[in-house]
């Protein structure tokens, strides 16, 4: 097929700074244009993210600045106009109202609107408590809806919104962007942490990171992200901040165990894994994870990754690893990745659903 112009609207293509989907896009986007689609991404200059890029304009994508001003989004959304396809990502953190209006109305007759949302859960229970939001009575007038993960409840919420179809793309791994790394003792810990600090997070950290590390006082405990600084922690943890993701790899090789902690509204909805669970499998770092229904879809519990109810259990996971069975986790965790779960593998699905192929083959709501 001829590769598609498409023009994306997120929150940040070469910045994480304050922007955890940016791993998910980077994925998406390099390997749509490995299929030979081309990309611009357009994202406001918000958050100082700017400041705080990550890595430069890459080859396989345009990346579009834009101020984040009114002018500015028209003005992007004028350059945007004329994409086979036009992508509205949820999050963007600046006029998202406006965008998700001005997307629609810079749709080509002979093209496709998209909106794909990276935090479904979060996104629905704010439509459930707010009625009146727009974006509500926008749903039903795109082609598509897109989502970083949900499963089941999140197709089932979106269609009942009127959404002509519903389809999650979930996280996956990019083998040339993480993957093992020599250890290197900076990042060295008995578990180790990494998420910006959120309303909808913190409860959830105390309950299964910080409860953890105390009952285990002579366990190091690391604790990355943005927002932790002035947060009262256990002598044995350890805030180093924002990590940008050149050091990812080197986070997760280093600890003998990484954990994941899901959002609360995420973990509610379940089918939800986070960039976190690919990258770290992906690294080959031994995974402990707090209990979501779904987790069987992309990890096998006890083998491939190690799941806990609550800190209790993420300490006794601590507690009872070795080196070796620590490895063998890790390992059996990155063959999985690899043989399953790649951005390549979730590229074929969207190119599929986008060129209008029929993707019935390819779609597994509960897991791709």
């Amino acid at each position: 097929m001829a590769g598609l112009e498409i023009a994306f609207f997120g929150s940040s293509l070469v910045s994480a700074y304050w922007n955890g989907a940016a791993t998910y896009y980077r994925g998406i986007i390099r390997a749509l244009a490995m299929r030979g689609h081309r990309v611009t991404f357009y994202e406001p200059d918000a958050y100082d993210r700017q400041k705080h890029r990550d890595i430069p304009d890459p080859p396989w994508a345009r990346v579009v600045v834009y101020p984040a001003t009114e002018d500015g989004l028209n003005g992007a959304l004028d350059h945007a106009r004329g994409a086979d396809v036009v992508v509205k990502a949820s999050g963007v953190g600046v006029f998202d109202d406006e965008l998700a209006a001005g997307v629609l109305s810079i749709r080509r007759p002979d093209g496709l609107a998209v909106y794909w949302d990276v935090d479904a859960p979060a996104t629905l229970a704010q439509l459930d408590a707010e009625p009146e939001q727009p974006l509500r009575g926008l749903i039903p007038k795109y082609d598509l809806v897109l989502t970083y993960g949900g499963g089941p409840p999140v197709v089932t919420a979106f269609k009942a919104l009127g959404a002509q179809a519903c389809v999650p793309i979930y996280n996956a791994l990019d083998p040339a962007t993480h993957h093992p790394v020599p250890f290197d003792a900076r990042f060295f810990a008995d578990l180790t942490f990494l998420g910006n600090r959120l309303p909808d997070r913190e409860a959830r950290v105390e309950q299964f990171f910080l409860d953890a590390a105390g009952r285990l006082p002579d366990k190091r405990f690391l604790l990355g992200g943005n927002g932790w600084h002035d947060k009262p922690l256990p002598g044995n943890v350890k805030a180093i901040g924002h990590v940008y993701t050149a050091d990812h790899n080197a986070l997760n090789c280093a600890a003998v165990a990484v954990l994941n902690i899901s959002r609360e509204s995420m973990a509610r909805m379940g089918y939800s894994p986070a960039t976190r669970v690919f990258e770290a499998a992906g690294a080959g770092a031994c995974l402990i994870t707090d209990e979501w229904v779904g987790i069987e879809t992309f990890l096998e519990p006890g083998t491939e990754v190690l799941v806990a109810r609550d800190g209790a259990a993420v300490a006794e996971h601590v507690a009872a690893l070795t080196p070796e069975r620590a490895h063998a986790i890790g390992q059996a965790a990155l063959k999985r990745v690899l043989a399953h779960h790649t951005y390549e593998q979730r590229a074929v699905l969207v190119e599929a659903l986008l060129s209008g192929t029929d993707a019935a083959h390819f779609r597994h709501v509960e897991g791709v």
